[in-house]
């Protein structure tokens, strides 16, 4: 007896669908650079939440989930693509991209909105040594809001910094995703 032939369509794999350059030429594309941004900015937001020492764990816990956890996700996609792994792997990397910074977008958004309360719920308070006293006495302004942190100058300014930084990230991640969905699109 003979062995039937093989079917083709059962022992190959479509090709993976991507857009994008593979190697260092991606880096030379729009795309390439915003990942390069969210990279940069997301590590500036890792780092600017951490060296404030997390006056409020509650909030600021998922700025740094969502922080380290974008900035290793878009670390090794950008590595996928200048290393060609990318054309490797057999999938759709068109919606893979998309899906991602859709995701990336909301979870960034959160945690831009996250770091802007814990700024916002300063609400001008502020502390301050006595001087005109002997004892160490500090006097604690009392805030505008219902709601309040109370974080010294240097927490506060860096979490003004980090609200800023976050926000430029989010806005990468929007970008990266109106460009993933035209390539995906098309």
């Amino acid at each position: 007896m003979s062995e039937p032939a093989a079917n083709p369509a059962a022992t190959s794999f479509p090709a993976p669908t991507i857009s994008l350059p593979l190697g260092l030429e991606v880096l030379r594309t729009y795309s390439g650079a915003l990942v390069c941004l969210e990279i940069l900015f997301g590590c500036l937001v890792w780092i600017l939440v951490a060296s404030s020492n997390v006056p409020v764990p509650l909030l600021q816990g998922w700025v740094m989930f969502v922080s380290v956890t974008t900035f290793l996700l878009s670390s090794t996609y950008l590595t996928l693509l200048i290393t060609g792994l990318a054309d490797r792997i057999n999938t759709d990397w068109n919606f893979l991209d998309v899906f991602y910074h859709f995701i990336a977008l909301l979870f960034y958004f959160a945690a831009f909105v996250l770091e802007a309360a814990t700024t916002a719920a300063n609400g001008g308070a502020s502390i301050k040594p006595l001087t005109s006293i002997n004892a160490s006495v500090l006097c604690i302004t009392p805030p505008r809001g219902n709601i309040f942190t109370v974080l010294t100058y240097r927490q506060y300014s860096i979490n003004v910094v980090a609200t800023i930084f976050a926000f430029f990230v989010t806005l990468c991640y929007g970008c990266s995703l109106v460009m993933g969905f035209k390539r995906w699109r098309k």
